[in-house]
């Protein structure tokens, strides 16, 4: 602008300088994307599934492959693994310290898997916090159900009454958010573990090897106990979650948060909860190159839009709730800064022991 107050046209040397910004920008760009496109095309990257065949988080990783491929530059071919064990630790210290780190192989996993090495008496050999995280297909919540003809009609019922519940390995939800309500809350859920996913899980309640099962999610609870639920075989005990789901919410399930008579037990049982957040979580092992994060990370994204993949996901009774790559790491991030004295606490409290 001039002493008089009119605006004076740039140079146009300068204007020049600024277009040419621009086109080196594009053609970065565009030289990055042939790059990652000349990589991808032809390959055969894998998809490892922390969960064993038939289960929610099965559905989840075979979906997501069957679909992602078109949205990844050079359209490879995406071929589904399952490797279960230890709640899907096993899996993820496979991503974290085995897995080529070229941006070939990736994983679905349980949020617990991303949580334990935090709060977990197992001594883990993968740091989460260092994991590269491709996004989250919905955001889950935990919920505790039985058997219809179990001897409790409450929730705190279970304060009085002991009822067996089935279990994974020591890691996974179903067998820490029984023990922290346990210590936290005063039930008496007598858990009985190793089984291997929630397809056992919610066989062994409707054959009736156990009363019911806490720390399992709502969505997978739709998907593989919707005969069960339709037909009042099963009932809904408690959502084990700091926020509710607003169908489960609209049902009038309370929330176990709300039964915490403490701060203390509150702040404990937002940590352990907090991995719901990144409920169906897709992660990396670290050190793939920007440029192919950045192409996964979207593939990922624009798979979560996708029309045909939304169709199929609702036709098998998959929630849909994505949460980006850059979100779920700096919500890992945030995790992993929680004061050291709750973080103690919480690793106390989710140690089962047998009312």
């Amino acid at each position: 602008m001039g002493g008089d107050g009119v605006v004076k046209p740039k140079p146009i040397y300068v204007l020049l300088c600024g277009f040419v910004v621009i086109l080196l920008a594009i053609a970065t760009s565009a030289h990055a994307q042939d790059a990652v496109e000349k990589f991808y095309k032809g390959r055969d990257l894998k998809l490892s599934i922390g969960s064993t065949p038939g289960g929610g988080y099965d559905g989840y990783g075979r979906l997501v492959a069957r679909y992602m491929t078109k949205y990844i530059p050079g359209n490879p071919n995406i071929v589904p693994v399952n490797m279960a064990g230890a709640g899907s630790n096993r899996l993820a210290t496979y991503i974290y310290s085995v897995a080529p780190k070229d941006g070939t192989e990736f994983a679905i996993v349980f949020p617990g898997a991303i949580l334990d090495p935090l709060i977990g008496t197992e001594h883990l050999q993968h740091d989460p916090s260092k994991l590269i995280y491709m996004g989250s297909a919905n955001v889950e919540v935990f919920t505790c159900f039985v058997r219809s003809d179990a001897p409790v009609q409450s929730y705190m019922d279970i304060t009085k009454t002991q009822i067996l519940v089935a279990s994974t390995a020591a890691g996974g939800s179903t067998r820490d958010i029984p023990a922290l309500e346990n210590h936290l809350l005063g039930t008496k859920f007598k858990v009985v573990a190793g089984y291997p996913g929630s397809r056992e899980i919610n066989l062994a309640i409707e054959q009736g090897e156990v009363q019911g099962a806490c720390g399992l999610g709502w969505s997978s609870i739709k998907t593989q106990s919707s005969a069960l639920l339709n037909s009042g075989k099963i009932k809904l005990l408690a959502q084990e979650s700091n926020k509710g789901d607003p169908e489960l919410d609209a049902k009038g399930v309370p929330l176990t948060y709300s039964f915490a008579k403490t701060d203390e037990a509150r702040e404990i049982m937002e940590l352990v909860f907090s991995q719901e957040i990144f409920g169906r979580p897709f992660i990396m092992p670290p050190g793939v190159p920007d440029d192919r994060v950045a192409a996964l990370r979207k593939a990922f994204m624009d798979t979560m839009k996708d029309k045909d993949f939304l169709a199929d996901a609702k036709t098998q009774g998959l929630d849909i709730d994505p949460i980006s790559g850059e979100e779920v790491q700096a919500l890992v991030k945030k995790v992993y800064a929680f004061p050291k004295d709750i973080v103690e606490k919480a690793k106390k409290a989710i140690v089962y022991e047998a009312p």
